[in-house]
């Protein structure tokens, strides 16, 4: 069941499902790796769809068949996306672009690796979008350690001013507690305008997602973060142990 009632113009999800995971040694793609015995993806489309959003889109690339198959049981409305080239999130969603061409609602962009991604959290950052309607809502959490996390800088109105990576935070950045969670909702003709800006002149030569908000805020469109995620939400999962410790957090909450 929804726990609120759906805007006016449905939202949509990109989920991304793309990558191989190296650090998990296992060959199967990260987000079919099992948390409480299911793929941990699964657990993500259900908060999607416990929160409202009828429309998924799942990007994939490794092992994109083995994703489609693990899928395949869900009687949800699923549309796949690949995405050949590893080329950061920001090109997933990119790739998803003819899709989203004829979404008119909200687009809600996710991990597919954040099993304890919780609906309640989607569902108030859903509220807020349709009530304050910003061009982008990042969904955000006060961390008591933020080491190695994207801090949310803030100016002295406490309005949403850029997201600053660890590396390159100063040390009163450092102290920011309020970080970002990969956790995006755009109205989507406003993320279609920033992706076409985005570009990959980084280390990486990689296209970020992050770099929308700042795209967005210098074109004058608004942008704003809600630190109503949960701490289970911090959770992240990059190696076996954090797979253990997410297991074992999950079962704790009863998604056994």
């Amino acid at each position: 069941m929804s726990l609120v009632p759906a805007p006016m113009n449905s939202p949509c999800a990109v989920v991304l499902a793309a990558g191989k995971g190296t650090r998990m040694k296992s060959d199967l793609p990260k987000v079919l790796c099992p948390v409480v015995d299911r793929p941990m993806i699964h657990f993500v489309l259900d908060a999607l769809e416990k929160a409202g959003v009828k429309k998924l889109i799942v990007v994939v690339g490794y092992e994109a068949d083995a994703v489609k198959l693990a899928l395949a049981e869900r009687s949800s409305d699923i549309e796949f996306v690949t995405q050949t080239e590893q080329l950061g999130t920001g090109h997933a969603v990119q790739m998803c672009r003819e899709v989203l061409e004829q979404q008119t609602g909200p687009t809600i962009v996710v991990a597919g690796d954040s099993p304890l991604i919780q609906p309640t959290s989607l569902s108030k950052l859903l509220a807020h979008l349709q009530d304050a309607k910003p061009a982008l809502l990042l969904g955000t959490l006060e961390k008591d350690d933020p080491t190695g996390l994207g801090r949310i800088v803030r100016n002295a109105a406490g309005e949403f001013t850029g997201i600053v990576e660890h590396k390159d935070a100063t040390p009163e950045q450092l102290k920011i507690c309020e970080v970002n969670m990969s956790t995006y909702l755009f109205q989507t003709q406003d993320l279609l305008a920033a992706l076409d800006k985005l570009s990959n002149d980084n280390a990486q030569g990689e296209y970020y997602l992050t770099d929308c908000a700042s795209i967005l805020r210098t074109s004058g469109r608004p942008v704003e973060a809600l630190p109503v995620l949960q701490e289970c939400e911090a959770l992240s999962i990059n190696n076996p142990d954090e797979l253990r410790l997410v297991d074992e957090k999950m079962r704790a909450m009863g998604y056994a």
